[in-house]
């Protein structure tokens, strides 16, 4: 009991320091270059490789592997989650899911049903409490209390959502995500209004318990390499559904949506687009196309509709497929469309089979890179040389994660613990402008996590001695409110941001 209650305290109060820190040292990446790779690792239900090479001025994929629990309590879950995002119009839409997908995951509903609780028992107790000492003995005396209730919670079942992963699962993660981007969008809108037309596609997969669930917005891609005994091949099997203009289907899902929209999708310099402006039909981000109220100055001319529309445009429905996976499922590849552009599914899957597991996400990053070259009708020596920024003409940011599949881990029970790993890709070494939390006037929030900002709440609800007028309550209690369910930026970084925009 006291040990489960000083591992809820230090969920609470963890530390911040590695959240947007993830370099060289990190997992045991490595940068050559404008590639960053990891050429072998250990995950829950086997090996994995991953790869990224940048081609814009600011790279705008970003990826992630995650292996152990998939929940925030320690009944599991356990298996391992891959992600792989790639923005467009800039990185703070891919950034943002890779720093609050996965954590949406794993968050049970319960934390935020406990969280009410608790700011309203700070709020109640604001009248009576006016010292710091017995707001700290309130705060343990709260935080006890709630690990009794949540422990009650998950013997009951009350949180059996989180120890079996599923579709609802996963899509709840997705919509919180969207929410909560929506939510910075919105308080970034006046000094920064162009972010509203930054999106990301996002590509998912889980294994856990014998079951791959795979989830998609955009065209990004997962491809299982799937053994066949009679012959000896591996063939490519395509897991993912995609959202691109460019297949027929799409355009014909668009236009049963919208159908007295003539110029839903237009084929616009050879090649079909929705509204003339983006390919894909569903990401995160790109609130400009899925809320009128941003679709007006002083977004940019080139993003503005000439009419106003009355529903979303684009979706951040994910389309999820369930694999019961089978011992001749050998690994599975999940990449952005950059590697797609120059690759088929079964010439990647045959490189992989191919080739030695170590280094065979960088091999295929290679091998797309030398197709592009030869599109051009270049040396791949010489297009290495190209610097981040010019060398988008020539190719895109590429992300790959291979993920190899071992039958005997694979099959065991969601039940069975194993160690945590964290991985992300990139080499980003520096937090992304905009994202930070406020640091006036309460500096303590540099040092608490977001997944516990009830707490702080309660902090600052119960914490100063000072009577209050109700105006100067109110605005506490809107901003504990706040801290419960959004991150705040600054006006100062506010300002920072837009002016480097």
């Amino acid at each position: 009991m006291l040990s489960g209650f000083m591992n809820f305290l230090r969920a609470c109060f963890r530390p911040r320091s590695d959240r947007y820190v993830h370099s060289s040292s990190d997992a045991g990446g490595r940068q050559d270059g404008l590639l960053w790779y990891k050429d072998i690792g250990q995950h829950f239900n086997g090996e994995f490789s991953m790869a990224v090479v940048q081609a814009n001025n600011l790279l705008e994929d970003q990826s992630q592997l995650e292996s152990g629990c998939l929940s925030s309590h320690e009944c599991g879950p356990y298996g391992t989650f891959v992600g792989v995002y790639d923005g467009h119009g800039g990185p703070e839409t891919s950034r943002y899911i890779n720093d609050h997908l996965f954590q949406h995951l794993k968050r049970p509903n319960s934390y935020r049903f406990l969280s009410v609780i608790l700011l309203c028992c700070a709020s109640l107790l604001n009248f009576s409490c006016g010292a710091w000492f017995l707001s700290f003995i309130y705060l343990l005396l709260f935080c006890l209390v709630i690990f009794v209730i949540h422990a009650t919670l998950i013997c009951s079942g009350f949180t059996s959502e989180q120890q079996t992963m599923s579709v609802d699962v996963i899509r709840k993660a997705y919509q919180a995500t969207e929410e909560g981007f929506l939510s910075l969008v919105t308080r970034q809108w006046p000094m920064n209004p162009q972010i509203a037309a930054v999106g990301s596609c996002c590509l998912v997969g889980v294994i856990c318990a014998g079951t791959l669930y795979v989830a998609n917005l955009g065209d990004s891609r997962a491809v299982l390499g799937r053994a066949v005994k009679a012959t000896g091949e591996v063939l490519a099997i395509q897991l993912s559904a995609e959202h691109n203009a460019c297949i027929e289907s799409v355009r014909q899902e668009l236009q049963s949506l919208h159908p007295d929209d003539s110029q839903i999708v237009v084929l616009k310099h050879n090649v079909w687009r929705v509204k003339g402006l983006i390919q894909i039909s569903k990401s995160i981000g790109d609130v400009y196309l899925k809320k009128a109220e941003f679709n007006r100055e002083p977004l940019y001319p080139k993003f503005r509709l000439r009419e106003p529309f009355k529903k979303p445009i684009l979706s951040a429905d994910p389309s999820i497929t369930v694999h019961q996976l089978q011992p001749h499922d050998q690994f599975v590849i999940f990449a952005s469309d950059g590697l797609w552009e120059h690759l088929s599914n079964q010439e990647a899957v045959d490189i992989v089979q191919n080739h030695s597991r170590s280094g065979i996400a960088r091999r295929l990053v290679k091998t797309a890179l030398q197709e592009a070259a030869k599109k051009r009708e270049m040396r791949y020596s010489d297009l290495k040389k190209i610097d981040r920024g010019v060398r988008r003409h020539f190719h895109d940011d590429i992300t790959v994660i291979v993920v190899f599949l071992n039958s005997n881990l694979v099959s065991k029970a969601s039940s069975v613990k194993g160690p945590n790993l964290s991985v992300r890709g990139g080499g980003v070494t520096l937090p992304p402008r905009g994202f930070r939390k406020r640091c006036k006037p309460y500096s303590l929030m540099y040092t608490v996590t977001l997944d516990w900002k009830l707490i702080l709440a309660f902090c600052i609800c119960v914490g100063t001695p000072k009577k209050r007028t109700r105006k100067e309550y109110k605005v506490e209690v809107i901003t504990s409110l706040h801290l419960a369910g959004v991150e705040l930026v600054s006006e100062e970084q506010l300002h920072v941001s837009s002016q480097g925009s």
